[in-house]
């Protein structure tokens, strides 16, 4: 190889190991959304989403523990069905219902009881109220679009934009309006651990994509102790390079310099991050991806005060849910995992500082829910479903909406394999979520989330 073809390879190397996300970040924020309403917060609060990718077969993650009720599930849920001595049991009742919790998921169970952690039962994406199965099959009533597809249904819980297809999330959009009231260090508000994602990407800000490995920071590939930091030292040599160039074209140069501004920003991030230490908490699936995002995000929640952040919101993907065939065994595992995760994570939270717990709320999503009735040896897309949030501000030990009568006859049911329509909109819950991030009422429905005004204005009730 000679020395021309090799210095266009080591560039095209460098290029390509830029976390782009970040560089498109500082693109979209020099152009920031002026918002009047926009005023600089006192304190700190912070929003964590879960996306449980795939499809959480919920109705095996919160059901009913009374005699009667469990009756009427087992017959439905057939060879699915979690038997009744094995259910955790929760206190107080929904629907006149008595619910219990899957066995694996005892932290989670811990929590519900402590008053840090709460359901939503048989929420969903919804355009507009539907009352019953005849209102569905209404052709004069506007269901969302795609409906039982994974990509339609996953976009749109994170858009809130169930009548058409968009890249801007309703995460994004928020920030679009606070971002403004965090400094200017060059971190965004919005920090994922799981990379690109439609949740937080608004008109004018990004997330800022971190690992959950070192620091956190992966601007630019660092230099490695093995063989492969000779590659590493060569590809940042070339980024070097390629950013003291002057360019004629304004694109290149534009790129080069908020490629600039991209590492400066991993160095404060990473200067940070060196002044929040580990966490005595011992996160007990630390081998798993969910556990190890989540105890960085705590790492960076600690961190907020020296990033000066009054504002930040977390996103993270677990993936794996789409459980056609061994729902039950996949879940054993899976909600086991959420379930210790999401303890521990609160746990860590009042270590570096106890007020952390109240400021800091979490909550999950997923494409949607399946069908009630089993396929054989799973379940298959269903619409409505149940939702777990979490927190410190979070009025726990209740489980908030309308938990469904689970017979197949109930007049909710749009399929006979057991598929229900939602009694209460996802535009509901993230109307509580955005007002207590301090979203105004004006904002709320005019920009964060349009589609709210169509349903009722009543607060659930979940966060202080």
């Amino acid at each position: 190889m000679n020395r021309r073809k090799f210095l266009g390879q080591a560039s095209c190397a460098a290029i390509g190991s830029i976390t782009s996300m970040n560089t498109l970040y500082n693109l979209m924020a020099t152009n920031r959304l002026s918002v009047a309403s926009a005023t600089p917060p006192d304190d700190y609060k912070a929003l964590v989403c879960i996306l449980l990718a795939g499809g959480n077969d919920s109705f095996n993650m919160l059901m009913p523990k009374g005699d009667a009720e469990h009756a009427k599930y087992a017959v439905t849920r057939s060879n699915l069905a979690i038997p009744k001595d094995q259910i955790i049991g929760l206190s107080g009742t929904n629907s006149g219902y008595t619910l219990g919790l899957h066995p694996s998921m005892t932290h989670a169970a811990s929590m519900y009881e402590a008053g840090n952690l709460a359901f939503v039962a048989n929420t969903g994406t919804l355009v507009e109220p539907l009352s019953n199965y005849t209102d569905y099959r209404n052709s004069q009533k506007k269901k969302p679009l795609g409906l039982f597809s994974h990509s339609d249904q996953i976009e749109q819980w994170q858009t809130s934009i169930p009548d058409q297809r968009q890249a801007i999330g309703w995460g994004g959009r928020m920030a679009d309006l606070l971002n403004a009231t965090n400094s200017s260090s060059g971190i965004s508000m919005n920090i994922s651990l799981s990379g690109r994602n439609v949740f937080q990407s608004g008109q004018n800000v990004l997330e800022y994509s971190i690992s959950n490995r070192g620091n956190g920071a992966t601007g630019i590939e660092q230099l490695g102790t093995s063989d492969a930091g000779i590659l590493n030292r060569l590809r940042n040599t070339a980024v070097d390079s390629l950013m003291g160039d002057i360019y004629g074209n304004v694109f290149k140069e534009t790129f080069a310099n908020l490629t600039t501004k991209t590492i400066a920003s991993q160095k404060i991030f990473e200067a940070a991050m060196m002044q929040t230490g580990t966490f005595p908490t011992v996160f007990e699936d630390d081998d798993h991806y969910l556990s190890q995002n989540l105890r960085m995000m705590a790492r960076v929640i600690s961190s907020a005060q020296v990033l000066d952040q009054k504002r930040q919101i977390f996103f993270t993907t677990f993936g794996g849910w789409d459980h056609h065939d061994e729902v039950l065994n996949n879940q054993e595992y899976m909600l086991g995992v959420v379930s210790k995760a999401i303890s521990q994570f609160y746990e860590a939270l009042g270590e570096t500082d106890p007020t952390l717990k109240d400021k800091v709320s979490l909550f999950t999503i997923s494409d949607f829910a399946r069908t009630l009735t089993s396929n054989g040896n799973g379940s298959d897309h269903a619409w409505g479903g149940n939702m777990m949030v979490a927190g410190g501000a979070v009025k726990g030990g209740k489980v908030y909406g309308n938990y469904p009568d689970l017979d197949l006859a109930n007049d909710l049911m749009v399929s006979q394999r057991g598929n229900l329509l939602p009694t209460t909109a996802s535009d509901q819950v993230f109307a509580e979520l955005a007002k207590w991030f301090g979203v105004s009422d004006t904002d709320l429905n005019d920009y964060v989330l349009p589609n709210y005004s169509r349903f009722d204005q009543n607060p659930l009730g979940f966060l202080i």
